[in-house]
């Protein structure tokens, strides 16, 4: 829409590449009137932009550059997975916005008291494909439970359980150590490829075992970096986007 000689990009893949959404749902922002282009409500779809135009989605103004940054969080326990919180909680956004000068944004959830590996990046369209059900991207977590657990509950847990919103897919279950602390409990590893809210809490919970600590240790190619201590982070190495984006056929 500007009259400047910059490179022209489409609307919607200006809006999936800072994060915000995907191609196809950055589409029906603009179809429902969402987004504006230098204070102008734009609905028509094919709209291109340059690097100088204004761009506002929700009323929230988006910096329109070809940087992309992807960031790996090592998540502690007690933040919110959000950009903001309406109850001024912290926010993963608040462990790195000091450092980094881009606005990113989470790939998928963890929660409130959940710790591990999080992606934090402005790649909407990478995002897209990362949290999506049908790219089937693993992820898989620590979990420490009381007591010990039985075959017959592995089983179920490996097989399918079934919740309120539906019964899971097969998980990767295996028994990583038992006792901790002089305690009687049990540290399992479990992978799976669903997102459902809460769905390794509900799914130990099911089987007669809550969960009592809970880490997210991988995420697709992506390992928990053990030198990061709880609250840091560092960028993600060109050969770890490369994995990503490969792990979703980018």
């Amino acid at each position: 829409m500007s009259d400047s000689k910059e490179v022209l990009e489409r609307l919607q893949k200006v809006i999936s590449r800072k994060g915000i959404a995907s191609r196809r749902q950055a589409e029906q922002l603009i179809s429902q009137g969402m987004v504006k282009v230098n204070g102008i409500t734009v609905t028509e779809q094919g709209i291109k932009v340059t690097p100088v135009d204004i761009i506002e989605v929700s009323g929230v103004k988006i910096q329109n550059s070809d940087v992309l940054t992807y960031v790996l969080l090592n998540k502690p326990k007690g933040v919110i997975t959000s950009a903001s919180d309406p109850q001024k909680r912290k926010t993963v956004i608040d462990l790195i916005k000091d450092q980094i000068d881009t606005r990113v944004y989470p790939v998928g959830r963890l929660d409130y008291d959940t710790s591990g590996l999080l992606i934090l990046t402005n790649d909407g369209e990478l995002t897209y494909r990362l949290t999506h059900p049908s790219y089937g991207v693993e992820k898989t977590y620590r979990v420490w439970i009381d007591g010990h657990i039985s075959q017959e509950s592995l089983d179920i847990l490996r097989n399918g359980v079934y919740l309120e919103d539906g019964i899971t897919s097969p998980a990767s279950i295996m028994i990583d150590q038992v006792g901790k602390k002089g305690k009687e409990l049990t540290r399992v590893e479990v992978t799976i490829h669903e997102g459902k809210n809460r769905q390794v809490r509900r799914m130990f919970a099911k089987v007669g075992h809550p969960v009592l600590e809970l880490q997210r240790i991988a995420f697709g190619p992506l390992k928990l970096d053990e030198k990061l201590l709880p609250g840091t982070y560092r960028n993600l190495l060109k050969s770890e986007v490369i994995a990503l984006k490969k792990e979703v056929g980018l």
